[in-house]
């Protein structure tokens, strides 16, 4: 089994976006946060399940959709980063997984 690491960016990006939409609805933030959480859990046994994201071609980065995130992670042996967490319909900058 891997270990999952979330690096400080992908925590404050998550709580961003759960900020936002903690203003309409607390609820429904709450819940995504838990949905996420959980979809990422799952890379301690499929590390390597989910898709690679289009804009990163080539690289060693993969990605998960929990709608509306996309998840940005790099596995490395043994251990899964999370890097990057935005809205799925935001054009992904390679320079925020640095």
């Amino acid at each position: 089994m891997a270990e999952v690491v979330w690096t400080e960016p992908a925590i404050s990006d998550l709580d961003a976006i759960a900020d936002h939409i903690a203003i309409d609805n607390p609820d429904a933030a709450r819940m995504l946060v838990q949905r996420v959480f959980a979809r990422v859990d799952q890379l301690r046994r499929f590390p390597n399940s989910s898709s690679r994201p289009r804009e990163l071609p080539g690289r060693r980065y993969r990605q998960l959709i929990e709608r509306p995130c996309r998840v940005f992670y790099r596995v490395d042996r043994k251990t899964v980063f999370v890097l990057h967490v935005m809205r799925a319909e935001r054009q992904l900058r390679g320079k925020r997984l640095r």
